[in-house]
């Protein structure tokens, strides 16, 4: 009855079928109470589906303890919940395969646990319970190869079952309050295991030397601990078989990678959030198949390696945030390369041929560092380039035009540069992408460097699932001339532009009013004129800003999203009134008074001229300058002589000029 999209409470009917042995309900509707079903009755079934339903179901499993024959129990993404009371009975069953994992709050780790010999996978994943870790779960059940308990609640020292005889293939125990260090025989103990995960707890202490005697261990997990010391040689050297090797948000230190690492089957290294020093070791290059190398955050040095582009698997590269230095090497990263992230580091020089041939490259990253020269035109190669960060280096030169034939591009920051020239009208950004960073493709885990932005002077993060969200325009901070493109209007699925701090002169385009998704949008401090268009509409916007600029007129009206913005978003506008301002539009001083009937006042850009003063002062002005010039030769001799001689010299250069270029008049007289 599996994938029916059927509701309601299960028929009190289905009690009658007592011979039933495999019942499927999963991926339906279902609700109720599973205590008050006919489930109960049915104690012949040897396999139970209940996955993906609606069903309230008791932590304990007290509505199945008759049920003798019952070895798979799957109640996966349904409410578990804590019992009340429970009676002191011993299960019937001996369970096999138990799944209860979804969300729920269990109490405390439920005791029919303690009656099971024969488990082989449990999965309790999010079900909040308290306690320590249940090694004497391991010890009692001799053939479990599965143990899931990541989100679970549970707290104390990570005990393990030193003489147990377990065939462990997965633990993961992620995401829990365990503390105190690992202890050092877990080598010894799960000698077969592939898959471990510890990380999200308050681990201390070293790594175990003992890891390296797992030579099954594909994946190994500690990241988000308090992990100290460095990374024992016996690891990289024992266990042959990584896969996946994550140690990221700790406290190691040391090199990166011993020179007797040969990890040839590791695909996924992430060592980043540390305290690791020293250079990229030369000796990553002896794992062929690495796909994502990330040593982010720690205090690695020296220039980048050109060998890199020898990593023909690579995919994604994260060295930012350490104290790399020098210039990009020529065409440094393999051809195939997807994401690359160097920002916050020490790097110069101009960007001539780094990632010329890299026609696969989605996200760049190269923000926070002294680089220099022009933005390169072969940026136009990168057809599926959708990040693209520059931001805070010392790029000079106009925004090469080939940007606009980037039709994949979602977020773009030029920002804290010294750009010149027009913004191209021409930019295309996207809102929605089908870009993932690989790493999702291929774990469990998704992942997504934070890429950072400037808003209104502050900084934000964007990372994973509203990253691929994301969609802006950050130019500010440059010397951008010109008018905003009215084109910039049709980006109506944009989140944020920033234009601030340039020299942007002319109006603010009516077309920005279909910006309809806009969030974030600073125009400040540019040459600006005109009036603000109207912009209410434009119900998203939390952040806003034309501050310093020439604006005139009436700021909008103090209506939805607008009554929040303070005097701050309007200020530095000598000819701008109105709320928030504390200048009022009927103000003198802001503008002469006039009627709607009044002809003479004339409306142009925003302000207001009144023809006949116009003229008045004209002829004023005019009779004054005559008046200056007419009483200095008067009192001055000099000035006199010598202007009298100009008109006669004057006078003389036309009479010649006429005659040279007039002769036939001159001669007829």
């Amino acid at each position: 009855m599996s994938n029916n999209d059927l509701s309601g409470t299960l028929p009190l009917c289905l009690a009658n079928l007592t011979s039933l042995q495999l019942l499927d309900l999963s991926f339906n509707h279902f609700i109720g109470n599973i205590s008050l079903s006919p489930l109960g009755s049915l104690t012949s079934m040897h396999t139970l589906q209940l996955s993906s339903n609606l069903f309230r179901i008791p932590i304990s499993l007290l509505p199945f303890f008759n049920h003798s024959k019952l070895n798979l129990l799957n109640c996966h993404e349904n409410e578990i919940y804590a019992d009340i009371d429970v009676p002191t009975l011993t299960p019937k069953f001996q369970l096999r395969t138990l799944d209860l994992s979804g969300q729920g709050d269990g109490g405390v780790f439920p005791k029919f646990f303690y009656y099971q010999h024969k488990l082989e996978y449990v999965d309790m994943s999010n079900i909040k319970m308290k306690g320590e870790f249940p090694h004497w779960l391991i010890r009692n059940n001799t053939k479990l190869y599965t143990l899931h308990l990541p989100n679970c609640s549970l707290s104390g020292p990570l005990q393990l079952p030193i003489h147990s005889h377990v065939h462990f293939s997965d633990l993961d125990i992620s995401d829990n309050y365990f503390n105190g260090s690992i202890p050092t025989e877990i080598g010894v103990c799960f000698p077969s295991l592939n898959s471990l995960d510890l990380s999200g707890n308050g681990l201390t202490g070293g790594i175990p030397s003992s890891f390296g005697k797992m030579s099954q261990l594909t994946e190994l997990d500690l990241s988000s601990n308090h992990l100290s010391g460095i990374i024992p040689q016996e690891l990289i050297v024992g266990c042959s078989s990584l896969y996946e090797l994550i140690l990221s948000n700790n406290s190691l230190h040391g090199q990166i990678f011993p020179k007797q690492a040969n990890c040839k089957e590791l695909f996924l290294l992430l060592l980043d959030g540390n305290q690791f020093t020293g250079s990229i070791p030369y000796s990553i290059i002896n794992s062929t198949r690495l796909n994502m190398l990330d040593v982010s955050d720690n205090h690695l040095f020296g220039i980048i390696p050109s060998w890199i582009r020898n990593m023909t698997f690579l995919r994604v590269l994260d060295l930012s945030e350490n104290n790399f230095f020098g210039t990009l090497p020529s065409s440094f990263v393999p051809p195939q390369i997807r994401e690359v992230y160097l920002s916050n580091n020490s790097l110069q020089g101009p960007l001539t041929n780094a990632f010329y041939n890299c026609s696969k490259l989605m996200t760049l990253d190269l923000s926070r560092n002294y680089f220099t020269g022009r933005i390169p035109d072969w940026i136009g190669n990168f057809s599926t380039l959708t990040y693209l960060l520059l931001a805070y280096n010392n790029l000079e030169g106009e925004i090469p035009i080939q940007l606009c034939h980037l039709f994949k591009l979602r977020l773009v920051d030029f920002s804290n540069n010294n750009l010149s020239g027009p913004v191209p009208p021409c930019i295309s950004l996207r809102r929605y992408s089908d870009h993932r960073s690989i790493f999702s493709r291929t774990s469990n885990f998704s992942m997504t460097q934070p890429l950072e932005v400037t808003t209104k002077n502050a900084l934000r993060y964007f990372q994973g699932s509203i990253l691929s969200l994301m969609s802006g325009l950050d130019l500010s901070c440059n010397n951008l001339t010109g008018e905003i493109p009215v084109e910039i209007g049709n980006l109506d699925k944009i989140q944020l532009l920033n234009l601030s701090h340039n020299k942007l002169t002319g109006l603010i385009p009516q077309s920005f009013s279909n910006l309809t998704q806009i969030e974030s949008l600073d125009l400040s401090y540019n040459n600006l004129n005109g009036k603000i268009p109207q912009l209410t509409q434009l119900y998203f916007l939390a952040v806003f800003s034309v501050a310093h600029n020439n604006l005139s007129g009436r700021t909008p009206e103090m209506v939805a999203q607008f009554a929040t913005f303070e005097n701050s978003s309007y200020e530095g506008n000598p000819f701008l009134c109105g709320p928030p301002l504390s200048k009022s539009c009927f103000s003198s001083s802001i503008m002469p008074r006039f009627s709607e009937e009044d002809k003479k006042y004339h409306k142009k850009d925003g302000g207001f001229v009144d023809i006949d003063a116009f003229h008045v002062s004209f002829l004023i002005s005019y009779a004054i300058v005559l008046l200056t010039i007419a009483a200095v030769l008067y009192i001055n001799p000099h000035w006199r002589r010598a202007w009298f001689y100009m008109i006669e010299l004057s006078l003389t250069n036309f009479y010649y000029f006429l005659v040279d270029n007039i002769p036939f008049v001159f001669r007829c007289y």
